[in-house]
């Protein structure tokens, strides 16, 4: 069985007639709204999976039988429109979700179909988290084929786009690519173990992390800083951060991040080095310096360790305290020292390290 993938932008195309945004400036020669026809051979006029379907969002139209020409049947469920053709194999169709919550897991009707497809065109731009709930159920798997589709300006250039299929393990195709499903899927490069990611307040850095872990089909995120409690804007702050993370992932809330890294059997997560700190300084009572901070040292050290030894994905975040003035007080100083130090040995101690600022991430080597 051949899919030939015609078409992979949204419903308006990309670059969208009109549309003044940077992302549809840059983009070039453009895309064409997504289109598929199965078959084997491919030719001009077979049946199409997605044909001429309402804008992201809307309900997947279906034939009043649900079954498509050429006996190919569709049914449609929270994952999206399933098309099973006469050999038997099944490629989902994954549009964009409607407004509201992310899919819970765990829906009982899914139970019964949840074995691995052999092709998934994913509109990724929408909840990259869906891949990992995909795969946590076993939809994706090794043979099967995810494809990229309904793209658009929703991301700011192609070049990003490809960034972040790579870190979710998506295939990112030309409008015209012909697919063999009786062929694996190619093989994606293996994301970095050890991730380190900096940034100012405000700069993106904790939602580039969890889009580096968005398509993991289980995570472990960890809470370093206080619930909220008696503290109004603070519990804003943590509900927000809450709300944005996928239904499937599980959350820590500890200071206890050596003993996370050594235990951990699925990513990890960690948010954020700064709030850890500032907790371990409490813990130690080492604001006022002292033997204080020699606790301090060795709580750090022993982190680093468990950092270099981890065998789980990781990816923390933490405060960039080197490119502020000097702070008046000595506990301050004793504090931005102190997490200054620990980004550097975490970060000769990880595969990959960036610095985020106004949204936008920079390598660093």
């Amino acid at each position: 069985m051949r899919v030939l993938i015609s078409g992979t932008a949204s419903a308006a195309g990309w670059p969208a007639p009109g549309c003044g945004c940077a992302s549809c400036a840059r983009v070039t020669p453009g895309r064409r709204r997504t289109h598929v026809l199965l078959g084997d051979p491919v030719v001009h006029g077979l049946p199409a999976l997605h044909g001429d379907l309402p804008p992201s969002g809307g309900p997947v139209p279906l034939p009043p039988t649900g079954v498509l020409p050429s006996g190919r049947h569709a049914r449609s469920g929270p994952d999206g429109l399933t098309v099973i053709t006469p050999d038997g194999r099944r490629i989902l169709y994954a549009a964009a979700l409607p407004a509201g919550p992310g899919r819970e897991p765990d829906h009982e009707s899914d139970h019964e179909s949840d074995h691995e497809l052999d092709m998934a065109l994913v509109d990724v731009l929408d909840r990259p988290e869906r891949l990992g709930d995909l795969r946590r159920r076993g939809l994706l798997g090794e043979r099967t084929h995810v494809v990229a589709v309904d793209l658009d300006h929703r991301v700011p250039t192609e070049v990003e786009l490809d960034r972040r299929a790579a870190l979710w393990g998506v295939r990112i195709v030309a409008d015209g690519t012909v697919v063999d499903l009786r062929e694996p899927p190619p093989a994606l490069p293996a994301p970095p173990r050890r991730t380190l990611l900096l940034g100012g307040t405000r700069s993106g850095k904790s939602a580039e992390a969890e889009l580096r872990l968005a398509a993991e089909p289980e995570v472990l995120y960890v809470a370093t800083g206080p619930s909220g409690e008696g503290d109004p804007e603070w519990a804003r702050r943590v509900r927000k951060h809450r709300d944005r993370r996928p239904a499937h992932w599980r959350t820590v809330e500890t200071t206890d991040l050596a003993g996370v890294l050594r235990s951990a059997t699925s990513p990890l997560l960690i948010d954020g080095l700064g709030t850890w700190i500032t907790a371990v300084f409490d813990e130690c009572g080492a604001w006022s310096g002292g033997e204080g901070l020699d606790a301090v040292a060795a709580r750090c050290e022993e982190l680093v360790e468990a950092w270099r030894q981890t065998h789980v994905r990781v990816v923390a975040v933490s405060d960039e305290v080197g490119l502020g003035v000097v702070p008046h007080t000595s506990s301050g100083r004793m504090f931005r020292d102190a997490l200054g130090r620990l980004n550097q040995r975490l970060s000769m101690e990880s595969e990959d390290v960036g610095l985020v600022v106004a949204g936008r991430l920079l390598g660093l080597i």
